[in-house]
């Protein structure tokens, strides 16, 4: 359909602003009907369209580790980030204001304290989080730099609203303050429906496949994969109509894998060292299976030891290593070992369970290796 790669752009990217791309803004909204019609009814996200912007609402079936901010490495950063949120709450678009007016409404509002702001590592979290809205969209410096502020409590930043943050959170249909744990905010979303129905079940499907590396059986509801045992058919056909990409099913697990003209967000692999790795990680893990040396459950899993996984990784590293850039070439191993872990739990490739690592299906679905001669 005409509409698919602006809705690729709407996948892609938190929103589209028309501050920043004029261009594609109004691509955008000429083709907004179509655009909420396959949204609401295949996947069940809402779109908002206004004079400032156009967003969807991704909010996924199952929240996956990659899916936070991945700037961020503390919980001080999201909390920092969430009252600044508050802060221009009450802010009109355009307005502007100094970022000593910031740090004292963090200090007002901060659970279990005001920071202090004369340790350099709050100042670095908070000028890490500033960056971070900028990026988005949500404020622009206007004067100054925060580098002075991030030597010194006393530097000044002049920061303008662009008015886009009341748009950044989801929007909830009741309120939150009843919620008693994490799962109410996930299943807020089907509160007063049944979530064995078809509707729910298909908006289910098409986020996991849409929004994650892959959905795997016993990570969610069972009932996904009988949808996908009578309806997988028509919406691989579906997809594959609309988009540049392949609907892989298996019996434990499902893909869908874009091609080169596909922009639906981040891809695997990306163009960088680190892709290489996990690929050739991969396919040590994929000879490891054929020869037996590691067993398939019924699932598509494998189950080995976190030493033997370890093990694994410095084995490529030695073998392969060469081919690395400088950075991972030298690298001590416990950090390589760590740094390569982390990137293929991202990625859904494995994950941790006690003192074992859990080889999810997608690392059989890719694989790497360098020429003889590299």
């Amino acid at each position: 359909m005409y509409f698919m790669k602006e809705l690729e752009a709407l996948l892609d990217r938190r929103w589209v602003l028309k501050s920043q791309d004029k261009e594609l803004y109004y691509q955008v909204r000429d083709s907004i009907g179509d655009i909420r019609r396959f949204a609401t009814d295949k996947m069940g996200c809402q779109v908002i369209e206004n004079s400032l912007l156009v967003k969807l609402e991704k909010i996924p079936a199952i929240p996956e580790a990659f899916m936070g901010v991945m700037e961020f490495t503390s919980r001080e950063e999201y909390a920092f980030l969430c009252i600044l949120l508050m802060f221009l709450e009450d802010k009109d678009a355009q307005e502007q204001f100094i970022l000593s007016q910031l740090t004292e409404y963090i200090a007002a509002n901060m659970p279990g304290g005001a920071p202090d702001w004369t340790i350099y590592t709050n100042r670095r979290r908070l000028v890490k989080v500033l960056r971070y809205a900028a990026a988005q969209g949500i404020l622009q410096v206007t004067d100054g730099s925060d580098d002075v502020f991030m030597d010194e409590r006393s530097g000044e930043v002049l920061y303008e609203n662009t008015g886009a943050s009341r748009y950044f959170m989801r929007n909830f249909s009741r309120d939150v303050m009843g919620y008693a744990k994490p799962e109410d905010f996930r299943e807020s979303e089907w509160f007063e429906m049944d979530e064995d129905k078809g509707i729910v079940r298909r908006h289910r499907v098409y986020k996991r496949l849409m929004f994650s590396v892959g959905m795997y059986r016993g990570g969610g509801a069972e009932e996904d994969f009988e949808y996908l045992k009578y309806y997988g058919r028509r919406l691989a056909e579906d997809l594959e109509r609309e988009f540049d990409c392949q609907v892989h099913i298996h019996k434990g697990s499902a893909f869908l894998m874009m091609g080169d003209d596909c922009h639906m967000g981040m891809a695997f692999p990306g163009n960088n060292v680190l892709s290489d790795i996990i690929l050739l990680a991969c396919a040590k893990i994929r000879k490891n299976v054929e020869e037996g040396t590691w067993q398939t459950r019924t699932d598509g899993t494998v189950f080995v030891e976190r030493v033997e996984f370890e093990r694994m990784l410095k084995v490529v590293k030695k073998e392969s290593g060469a081919g690395f850039t400088k950075n991972y070439r030298e690298m001590p191993e416990g950090e390589f070992v760590r740094e390569v872990t982390e990137a293929m739990e991202r990625w859904m490739f494995i994950g941790r369970e006690d003192e074992r690592i859990i080889i999810y299906p997608a690392a059989g679905k890719v694989a790497g290796r360098y020429p003889e001669d590299f």
